[in-house]
């Protein structure tokens, strides 16, 4: 019997194969980190000023249905309807105001988990009911939607007065 494959045949095969197997790797996403930075500015940004002008259904509805924020002196607030409870008591108080500015964003490479750090200014009554104003910072997990948005998952924020001192 006389063999019908030739050399030349084989290795072309052969280079076929090889090219066909180096085209099937993966390709890596895109990489979208600097405009997802820049929809979570955006979004934070939106929800600070629903918070300053009291556009409450706003305010809530930038946290995701299982969120949790962490609030000074309160216990932890875990899920939407406990996060509408210590809002609403917190923007029931006589004079209460709070806004922030968003400063470091970062989103991490797999780009569907970011968080932000920020600056906030607090204003409420004091016990003689005189305006006061808290200066203090937060932290801001944000998680990528399907849809492309972002929600908040995890919020903490705290001042930068010292603490009282101990009688």
């Amino acid at each position: 019997m006389k063999n019908n494959y030739s050399i030349t045949g084989m290795a072309g095969c052969f280079l076929l194969l090889l090219m066909l197997g180096c085209n099937s790797q993966k390709k890596s996403a895109p990489d979208t980190r600097a405009a997802d930075e820049a929809a979570i500015r955006q979004e934070d940004a939106a929800w600070s000023t629903a918070a300053e002008t009291k556009l409450m259904e706003q305010f809530y509805g930038a946290f995701l249905e299982d969120a949790v924020v962490l609030a000074p002196n309160e216990p932890m607030a875990v899920g939407i309807e406990a996060i509408r409870k210590m809002g609403d008591n917190m923007f029931a108080m006589p004079g209460f105001s709070v806004k922030w500015k968003t400063g470091t964003v970062v989103v991490a490479g797999s780009g569907d988990i970011g968080y932000s750090i920020s600056t906030s200014e607090f204003t409420m009554n004091d016990a003689t009911g005189a305006p006061m104003v808290d200066i203090g910072k937060g932290l801001t997990i944000w998680k990528k939607q399907a849809d492309g948005s972002w929600k908040v998952a995890a919020d903490m924020f705290n001042s930068d007065s010292p603490m009282p001192a101990a009688n």
